[in-house]
């Protein structure tokens, strides 16, 4: 009895160990496990303190962990601050700041991608699809009401026959979304508070026309295309809260528009922008970004713009590799947006590519100041073999590699055949090479074949050197062969060779005052 009684202390002492912070669980590896042997549906945020994404999103996680607590769900949101519990984010793949994963049923193995919005309400929507019915059952109208005014988006079937082919396909598209609440209405007060005649689905929302009617032939494909055209604004504007929306869905190919909300004429532009919005929905999604928050200057740098230059149009696909477009004219109106926005559809924009104008001494140093106007003439001269480093201004990495690079164009200003360059990645860009991380050097060998080889070899003097004279073999590889360098900076990567999704992710951490990774 005895023992008995020690075995029951301890196991409470070691549960009471878990400690709280404003509702949220307080993880490490020494009570990872106990804490999903006591709560097995479990959100878990890994962070860095000093991570500016993590610090946005926390009142909001804990708002989130305190509805479910009030509600007396099951659910628990617990944090793990990984720069300290190191093992436990190798353990599950942690590679950038916050990464949030579910664990459901208590399992460890292989955890759930947090996928939808920022903010409590998002996260509480998206663990009760993850671990409820993926469609309710609404036996009144005042709980029809309720689910409208508790969701930013809502849809709505409304079937007097459950069992019917079109509940059934309902079903299947609730099942596949993750972050919008489905229902099912059968009740005939139900149909007449919200002027519904006859079978159908209806979207709910607190924007734009309100609500929207399926119309068509009613089957999973095409209920989720319907949704996805309807559950954004037509214009959504790109804050913290509102990158996971913009950046998880399934619309790849975005319009920005750059704007100073305190600009007289905002409005009057937004009306524009808006007007142009709605005959591509589902195809193009409309964005409006404040050129005047501070947070936002990373992202007009990513597209060459500056404060005095806005308000400004651009256009941008989410694809292996993004491609940027450039409207001719900087008006903003209805007309001339929906004229860009057809002709890219069309497939008739060439992308716009960003350049320096040429410095009047570009040529005057011992490393060579290339920009986008005069990369083609230099770097594939048949006469040189060229050296290049691709940079970005703000990059720790690329700042420790100067002296040594200077140290090699200073060792190679006299060769007949030999130039060291660099270029400004951030403010130049060329079709004949795609820069995935920073810094990134190319060699480019003499003769007519336009070669590249990609530099994988020690980024010191010596190994530069033997790089230069082996031809560009002792430390190169083909372009395009090299793998991702998982000792490089991270926070320095803004594009990766991976899949769609891990683009997009990058992608977003552009659009922010500091690319949070580790």
């Amino acid at each position: 009895m005895l023992k008995f009684l020690l075995i029951c202390t301890l196991a409470v002492a070691s549960r009471a160990e878990i400690a709280e912070e404003e509702d949220v669980l307080v993880l490490r590896k020494s009570n990872f496990d106990e804490a999903l042997k006591a709560h097995p549906n479990l959100l878990v945020e890994f962070y860095a303190p000093w991570c500016g994404h993590c610090k946005a999103l926390a009142p909001e996680y804990a708002k989130a962990a305190g509805m479910l607590k009030a509600e007396g769900s099951e659910v628990r949101l617990g944090k793990v601050d990984a720069t300290e519990e190191t093992e436990l984010a190798q353990e599950f793949g942690v590679r950038g700041y916050p990464t949030i994963k579910f664990f459901k049923g208590g399992e460890k193995e292989s955890p759930k991608e947090y996928s939808a919005g920022r903010q409590a309400d998002d996260i509480v929507s998206w663990l009760k699809k993850r671990t409820g019915p993926a469609v309710a059952t609404l036996a009144g109208v005042s709980e029809a009401e309720s689910l409208i005014a508790d969701n930013e988006v809502a849809v709505i079937g409304f079937f007097k026959d459950a069992d019917s082919a079109d509940a059934k396909a309902f079903e299947k598209a609730a099942e596949a979304t993750d972050d919008i609440p489905y229902a099912i209405a059968a009740d005939d007060a139900i149909y007449s508070k919200f002027e519904v005649s006859k079978d159908s689905v209806v979207l709910f929302k607190k924007f734009d026309e309100g609500r929207n009617t399926f119309d068509g032939e009613l089957t999973k494909e095409n209920l989720l295309a319907f949704v996805k055209a309807n559950q954004l604004p037509l214009v959504i504007e790109f804050t913290e809260q509102t990158a996971p929306k913009i950046f998880g869905g399934e619309i790849k190919s975005h319009i920005l528009m750059f704007l100073p909300k305190a600009a007289s004429d905002f409005q009057d532009k937004m009306d524009q922008f808006k007007k142009a919005a709605e005959g591509f929905k589902g195809r193009i999604l409309f964005i409006f970004i404040d050129s005047d928050v501070d947070d936002n200057q990373r992202i007009l740098e990513f597209f060459g713009l500056k404060k005095e230059e806005c308000p400004a149009i651009r256009l941008i696909t989410l694809e292996d590799e993004m491609t940027k477009y450039k409207p001719e004219s900087n008006a903003i109106t209805a007309e001339g947006i929906t004229a860009f926005c057809t002709q890219f559809t069309d497939g008739k924009l060439k992308p716009h590519l960003m350049s320096q104008d040429i410095p009047d001494d570009w040529d005057k140093t011992p490393v060579k100041v290339l920009v986008g106007k005069n990369f083609e003439e230099v770097a594939f001269d048949p006469s040189k073999n060229v050296f290049v480093e691709f940079y970005a201004p703000w990059c720790g990495h690329c700042k420790q590699l100067t002296p040594i690079w200077e140290k090699l164009g200073e060792k190679y200003k006299s060769s007949a055949d030999i130039v060291v360059a660099k270029m400004d990645s951030t403010a130049n860009e060329i079709e004949a090479v795609k820069v995935h991380s920073f810094p990134t050097l190319k060699f480019f060998p003499a003769g007519d074949e336009r070669k590249v080889i990609d530099y994988n070899g020690e980024r010191t003097l010596e190994g530069f050197t033997k790089f230069l004279e082996s031809g560009g073999k002792d430390g190169g590889a083909p372009a395009g062969d090299d793998e991702d360098d998982l000792d490089a900076d991270v926070a320095c990567t803004f594009f990766l060779k991976q899949n769609k999704k891990a683009v997009a992710d990058r992608y977003r951490n552009c659009f922010s005052k500091l690319p949070q990774a580790v």
